[in-house]
């Protein structure tokens, strides 16, 4: 009678009795004791963030790490062309110089040097006298640069022989005027009105680029 009566008093607190959820760090805490990790909701949500922003953080070093690579690899690329150009520049100087082949025009006057390349390139190239700053025009000649052949302005200030190899800019990898040294060569590149100049002597540097600013204006 005993067990009929205890199954029935079960039966009516299953059936009528209230349930309430206990709250969450009540929970916990019993999670806790019997060995389980639960963490409070505010804490759970701090790790979430947590994780985000080290994953965020991983992305953005990644981001920057490709575009430093990008730069990287464009500078060497940059730089490696404007070493290839500036060789042969220095090449053809060289040449000119030991196959006493300076000019196949020879003229003071820029009104006779520029037309003589009409027909000859299919461009035009900006020709100027700078005979009243010390630069002299003493004539042009063809040449071949950058795999294209190119005029060669030939200037002379003293004793220098000056060589400015003009051709149109392929890119915009010499946005300033820079200088270099190569084989014992003064060497100045620069871009202008859509050419690009390549001015190279055994003249010091400073005279060198005083002649270039002259060109360049």
């Amino acid at each position: 009678m005993k067990l009929k009566e205890d199954a029935e008093l079960s039966r009516l607190i299953q059936a009528e009795a209230t349930y309430y959820e206990a709250p969450q760090q009540l929970r916990d805490k019993i999670a806790a004791t019997l060995g389980g990790v639960a963490l409070p909701e505010a804490e759970h949500k701090k790790n979430v963030a947590s994780e985000w922003h080290r994953w965020l953080g991983m992305g953005v070093a990644f981001a920057c790490g490709v575009i430093f690579s990008i730069a990287v690899l464009f500078f060497h690329g940059e730089t490696e062309t404007q070493n290839r150009i500036a060789s042969q520049v220095v090449a053809g100087h060289v040449r000119s110089l030991m196959l006493a082949h300076l000019s196949d025009v020879v003229s003071t006057d820029q009104h006779t040097v520029k037309p003589w390349f009409s027909g000859k390139l299919d461009y035009s190239p900006p020709v100027k006298n700078l005979s009243s700053d010390g630069f002299e025009l003493v004539g042009g000649r063809l040449d071949y640069m950058d795999e294209r052949p190119v005029a060669a302005l030939v200037y002379q200030h003293q004793l220098h022989t000056i060589n400015v190899f003009v051709w149109p800019v392929r890119d915009a990898s010499i946005t300033a005027q820079s200088s270099m040294v190569l084989q014992g060569f003064n060497i100045i590149a620069w871009q202008n009105g859509g050419m690009q100049y390549w001015a190279v002597s055994d003249l010091n540097n400073t005279d060198l680029k005083q002649f270039a600013d002259l060109l360049g204006k």
